[in-house]
């Protein structure tokens, strides 16, 4: 999203000085990446290799993306070899800090960012082998299973309510107007879940949270890529996004007890983050929306795709958890 800005000679020049001097790297030049929704994502070139960079301005992404390096320097430390490695500072520091943005720098992984059936037994694989890397001592932030992300989208929608001579902002609150039995509904079951969920904390894992966006395929290697947003939490936070596959759910199942993880997805755990992740994703856009506007795309016409589309089919099977 962030990617939509224009940046001219004079800051590539400086962004390009600032790494020079900051990282062991001789930056050449850099190209735009087109890859991820939050942050400002470039390929940079040296002479031997090239990297993947991403700065991150955002208000509301910025302190997380920051604290999942030492996760992913986790990972790493354990053998997990199909993630990004972090390129570090000159002073060993894992990111660092460029025009109010956070900068991490990563090895370049070739390859098509890709989403379908044929991602998915791969995918689960390499999610399998993250929940055998042990936690203990680190420090992430963990699941609590509340209703957060219905709050903040309500509590968003007030904002819009005071900046109704806007145009757009009119446009969007029409459109939850529209859908406001829907959307009622999926927060009455994020509550429902969200109560039963809370009374269990046990078998947590570290997870990506959206990983089945983010897969690098490159010939026949598979990576898991923009480990933003890790958190302790059960399998259900990565698996949910295959709630109507009964073959994707034996699959997930199946390749954690081949990594003798002693675990079957939840039925009520999936469900919490399908109507968790309804008012989550929403969220996002809004948030995007009062830092940049429509810089990035007409908000208006991106959400009335939200509620038509791919999310729709996990909602239905959802609602089918009693």
């Amino acid at each position: 999203m962030y990617n939509t800005i224009e940046r001219d000679n004079v800051y590539i020049k400086q962004l390009l000085d600032f790494i020079s001097s900051a990282y062991n790297l001789e930056p050449i030049f850099i190209t735009p990446a087109k890859r991820g929704y939050f942050g400002e994502t470039w390929r940079l070139y040296t002479a031997n290799k090239s990297y993947f960079l991403k700065l991150d301005y955002s208000n509301l992404h910025k302190d997380i993306y920051k604290n999942s390096f030492h996760i992913i320097q986790h990972l790493n430390d354990y053998g997990v070899d199909f993630i990004s490695r972090i390129i570090k500072t000159q002073q060993g520091e894992l990111s660092s800090c460029f025009d109010s943005a956070v900068i991490g720098i990563f090895d370049w992984i070739d390859g098509e960012n890709i989403q379908d059936e044929r991602t998915k037994i791969p995918e689960y694989q390499m999610l399998a082998k993250v929940y055998t890397v042990p936690t203990k001592e680190l420090s992430i932030p963990r699941e609590n299973f509340s209703t957060e992300s219905a709050d903040l989208f309500f509590a968003q929608c007030e904002k819009l309510n005071s900046d109704s001579a806007d145009k757009t902002a009119t446009q969007i609150l029409e459109l939850f107007k529209h859908n406001q039995d829907k959307i009622n509904h999926h927060a009455e079951r994020l509550k429902l879940f969200s109560e039963r969920c809370k009374t269990d904390t046990s078998d947590f894992y570290i997870t990506h949270g959206d990983a089945g966006g983010n897969i690098i395929m490159n010939s026949e290697n598979f990576y898991i890529v923009d480990w933003d947003d890790p958190i302790l939490a059960p399998p259900e936070r990565d698996a949910w996004f295959c709630l109507y596959w009964d073959w994707a759910m034996d699959t997930f199942n199946k390749e954690m007890q081949k990594n003798s993880i002693n675990y079957t997805l939840h039925p009520e755990r999936l469900a919490y983050y399908c109507y968790h992740m309804f008012f989550w994703y929403m969220t996002e856009h809004l948030e995007t929306y009062f830092e940049i506007g429509n810089r990035g795309g007409d908000m208006h016409e991106k959400l009335i795709d939200y509620f038509s589309g791919w999310i729709e089919e996990e909602l239905k099977f959802a609602d089918t958890i009693k």
